[in-house]
This record gives C-alpha cells, structure tokens and sequence, in this order.
C-alpha cells in the first residue's frame, strides 16, 4: 500500500459544540480522526500520522491559534492523548493551520513517503477565495495533497471557498472534497465511504453528499472496507457479534448441504445396487443362455432327426449320442448286405 505521512487537522472551534451530528460535531470528527488513523497505519505500517487543532483565542497569548497537538507518529496512545487534550475555543483559522500542518510534515522521517493532510471543518471561513486559491497552488507545489471534510456550517460562501480550494490543490496523488450533510449517520461512517479513505477508485464524494443522508448512506454501505461494515477498532463487541452469527450461519448452511449430499448419495447407492444386481442377474441368466446355447451348438441332428456329436446334457440326465461315423459305416454294411 502507499507509504504516507498525513496531518490529521481538526476543527475545535465554538462551532463544534453544536449537536447536529451525533453525538455532537467535536465527538464526531474525534471518531473520525481516530479512524483515519487506523486505516492509514492498517493500509501500510511504516505510514505515520499526527494531530493539530485548526482554532483558538485570538486574545490568547499562550494559544492564539491551531497549535500542533501530536507530532508524526504511529502510536495510537497519542492521537488519542492529543484528542482528550484538546480544548473547544474561538474561530478556526483555515489557512494558518493548513500552511503550519504542511511545515510539519516537511520534518516527517521518511522522506519517501507521501504527503497529505485532511482537515474538519464545521464553522465558517474567514479567510477570502483568492487566498485560498493560493494556498491550494502553493501546496501542489509542494506535492502535499489535501482532504477536506466539510460539514456543520455549509452554506453556499463556505462550500464556495472549499470548491475553488480543492480545484487549486487537486494534483497527480489526489486531492478530495467530502461534504457530509447533517443525518442520523455517523461522520465517520460518510468518510469511510469517501475517496478520503476508499481511494481513488472508491465512491466520488464531493457535492454528491449534499443529496441527503440516504445518498451518504449508499456511499458509506458501498465504500465501506471493512467486515460487516463495522469497523473492529471503534465496536469491537458488534464486530465480534457479527463474526459469530456469520460462523453459526455458514455451520448451520454447511449441515443442510451435508445432510442433502448424504440423502441424494444413498437414493443414488440404492438405485445403483438394484441396477446392480439386476445386471449380474441378467449376466447369469444370459450366461446360461449362452451355455445352453453352445450345448445346443455343439449338437449336431443328422437327417434322421437323432442328434449327432457330443453334448453335455444341462440337466444332468445322460444321452445316446451316435456319432455320424458310426452310422455311415452302418449304412454302408446293410448296403453290402444286402
């Protein structure tokens, strides 16, 4: 699989408190951030991942804006860590947090693996679509490729700014737009379903998301990579469950098969025993046809209508037989005779 590095930006701002998405937005992408991770590490070992926040207090003086909450790693401990760290405060700053998550992945240990940085956002865009434009020419340049997951705030402006970012940023490795409209599914669940994680040749997210929540679910029942659709990692007790109502399944179907193999073998058996026997039957009865007709064969009638030659009577009871010298002599002496 693809050796990548990839920036996990999430979006802590005022806005992520709203419950719109269950359980709330913060919750939500906190559930997604951890299965990106797990799927990217999953994917390929030696890919590593890390975590950011994208807001903060402007007025703050010890957290002013996104700060880098876990470096490159692939310890699942501290994404998680990072996560239980992180604070809900003010206004997110797209793309501040955008450029210092491209910083970090220039100090990444492999400098082979891939690029890219996929980044929640639900609360509005301060920053104007011609800035945006640049940053996302500026990251093409720099090869890093960038996922956004919008939803929360999706209002025209919003998708407007995001759209013109990703045709900037959209490269040879792919660069992609998943926005998730409010629904009973879950964030993580649309995004398993996305390009974000099913690749490239998984469903086209993107403005097809904004259908509704029936279209999100199609995508996430479609895309979905793991068994069952259930990921081990967030609900290992269902998946368990699952598993084990498949295996009893599969021994229930594999006892049905058998025992119809085992009655459709012994009517074949029983049918082939009678033919059996009923051919060796008809093998003896021909057998002695064929006996009765070489005796039968072997006797030869003279024109006296007395049998000629030597035969063995199959009834056991003994026969004179005259041989056709014998009678030729005997004609030829009453001939002289007389």
């Amino acid at each position: 699989m693809v050796l990548e590095s990839v920036m996990i930006v999430v979006d802590n701002s005022e806005s992520s408190r709203n419950g719109d998405y269950p359980p709330s937005r913060w919750s939500a992408q906190s559930d997604a951030a951890n299965l990106i991770f797990h799927s990217k590490t999953q994917d390929n070992p030696e890919s590593s991942c890390g975590l950011m926040s994208l807001a903060g207090n402007a007025t703050s003086s010890s957290s002013s804006g996104p700060e880098i909450l876990t470096t490159l790693t692939t310890n699942p401990g501290k994404i998680l860590d990072g996560l239980h760290r992180t604070k809900i405060r003010g206004t997110a700053h797209f793309s501040t947090g955008v450029s210092i998550a491209s910083l970090a992945l220039k100090h990444r240990q492999n400098k082979s693996s891939r690029q890219r940085i996929v980044v929640f956002v639900c609360s509005p865009i301060a920053e104007g679509e011609a800035a945006l434009v640049k940053l996302g020419k500026r990251m093409k340049k720099n090869g890093t490729s960038v996922d956004v997951v919008a939803f929360g705030d999706l209002t025209d402006e919003n998708l407007g700014k995001l759209r013109a970012f990703n045709e900037a940023v959209k490269g040879g490795d792919g660069s992609h737009l998943e926005i998730v409209p409010p629904g009973p599914n879950l964030l993580s669940d649309s995004i398993v379903a996305s390009p974000i994680l099913a690749g490239e040749g998984g469903p086209q997210g993107g403005e097809g998301g904004m259908e509704g929540g029936a279209g999100a679910a199609g995508r996430a029942g479609a895309g979905n990579d793991f068994e069952f659709g259930v990921d081990p990692s967030l609900d290992p007790e269902l998946a368990l469950v699952l598993r084990m109502s498949m295996e009893e399944e599969r021994e229930r179907q594999a006892r049905e098969q058998r025992t119809a193999d085992e009655a459709e073998g012994k009517t074949k058996l029983e049918s082939v025993a009678e033919e059996g026997g009923k051919a060796e039957g008809e093998s003896s009865t021909a057998g002695g046809s064929e006996d009765a007709g070489a005796a039968q064969a072997s006797v030869q009638i003279d024109g006296s209508g007395e049998a000629a030659g030597s035969a063995a009577s199959t009834t056991g009871l003994e026969t004179e037989v005259k041989r056709p010298e014998d009678k030729k002599e005997g004609d030829g002496d009453e001939m002289d005779t007389a």
